[in-house]
């Protein structure tokens, strides 16, 4: 239950200003959201070296306070921002790559958290229904935005996503008290001492490892096929709601209903899927849907078409992908857990952004159709099902030690 209050609140938190981001990317010109992509992926560069440091100098059980400390202080420093400059445009473009940023980070090390404190049997028990506090903090925090961003301006929702991390760090020290509980003498001690590595631990381990190469290839082609279908959809939103009111309305009404259903997933199918299907059917059903919804937008290019693949996208990351990813690691030692996973929630997450984000542009420039990124969407999801099925069929071998 505080491993479900936790997300809750973490995703309360981020999801009161996702749609406030997702105005902001359009306000900025759709025509430079490639621009904002290729910016937070070199912020990542930058940023998770200095991970890596706090890592390797704080212990296990205070590094995500740290973190999620740090992004408090961010947000309350934009909600002064945005109160004396409601307007900037360079602002806007600021805080698009901080929430990019942020919300990789913190729930990156969230998930490390997790695979830390369970073990593989309880994960296939309770990280379906533990996701599924991201997807009622999910339902929460665009219902929230949407009702009060009138009432409270957005420097009222930073200071409210603020208050929300808070609850979200109450959660984590109850579950870790609840932990150290149950673990040995030797244990307790681990858990007190950072996780030793280098700044740049996560990358030679990703390196030099086949099976964590196969993983990184996993995550960038799901970063490939949501940033093919986020920018149709940033698009056709710019073209239909011209208000930054609407926008934020309109993107919080999706959000709602994504998380409505990502959380009846994770609730009621999630648990008995994963027990009957395993990890092929969580890495693999998902990209064999999306093959079939970019062949369905190639046929019908609408507003209403790429929302619902988008939908079907999100849910199935949240209720499938996600834990079934997370399911990996509950195996591996701790620098794999906080390094490595690091490295690839965050820096290869967002490579795939950005690299996915100049290719999309780059066919729309030159057909100037979604024809043909539909097309290429579909072509690289068969490539992504591929890689769940390789995951899942060679699961021992994955790093056992580090």
């Amino acid at each position: 239950m505080w491993g479900f209050g936790l997300f809750f609140f973490l995703f309360t938190s981020y999801a009161i200003l996702r749609p406030v981001r997702d105005s902001m990317g359009i306000a900025s010109g759709v025509h430079h959201l490639q621009w904002l992509f290729s910016a937070t992926f070199i912020t990542m560069l930058v940023a998770v070296p200095i991970h890596g440091w706090l890592n390797a100098h704080v212990p296990r059980t205070r590094f995500v306070d740290w973190i999620y400390g740090f992004f408090a202080l961010n947000m309350l420093s934009f909600a002064l921002g945005m109160f004396f400059w409601p307007s900037s445009p360079w602002l806007a473009r600021v805080f698009f790559v901080w929430l990019s940023v942020f919300n990789l980070f913190v729930v990156s090390v969230s998930w490390s958290l997790m695979a830390d404190v369970f073990d593989l049997a309880q994960a296939r028990r309770l990280f379906g229904f533990i996701a599924g506090g991201a997807s009622a903090g999910g339902i929460a925090g665009p219902v929230f935005g949407a009702l009060m961003v009138n009432i409270l301006s957005v420097s009222g929702l930073l200071v409210a996503s603020a208050l929300m991390l808070g609850c979200a760090a109450f959660a984590k020290s109850r579950l870790m008290r609840w932990r150290l509980t149950r673990d040995t003498a030797a244990e307790q001690e681990s858990r007190q001492q950072p996780v030793s590595g280098n700044p740049f631990s996560g990358f030679t381990l990703v390196i030099g490892s086949p099976y964590l190469l196969c993983l990184a290839g996993f995550v960038m082609l799901l970063t490939t096929a949501s940033t093919f279908l986020y920018f149709e959809q940033a698009r056709l939103v710019a073209e239909n709601f011209p208000t930054r009111g609407a926008q934020i309305r309109v993107f919080s009404a999706i959000d709602g209903i994504v998380q409505a259903l990502s959380l009846i997933c994770q609730l009621f199918i999630t648990g008995s899927f994963a027990r009957r299907f395993g990890l092929l059917g969580l890495l693999t059903v998902v990209p064999l849907l999306i093959v079939a919804g970019f062949l369905v937008l190639a046929a019908c290019p609408t507003f209403g078409v790429v929302a619902v693949v988008m939908g079907i996208r999100r849910i199935g990351e949240y209720a499938f992908i996600r834990p079934g990813r997370e399911m990996l690691f509950t195996r591996m030692p701790v620098a794999v857990k906080y390094r490595a996973k690091n490295f690839l929630d965050t820096v290869v997450y967002r490579a795939g952004d950005a690299v996915s984000g100049w290719v999309s542009s780059t066919l729309m420039l030159l057909a100037h159709s979604p024809l043909y990124i539909s097309f290429a969407g579909a072509f690289l999801a068969l490539i992504w099902a591929g890689c769940g099925y390789l995951l899942a069929q060679h699961k021992n071998e994955a790093p056992e030690r580090a």
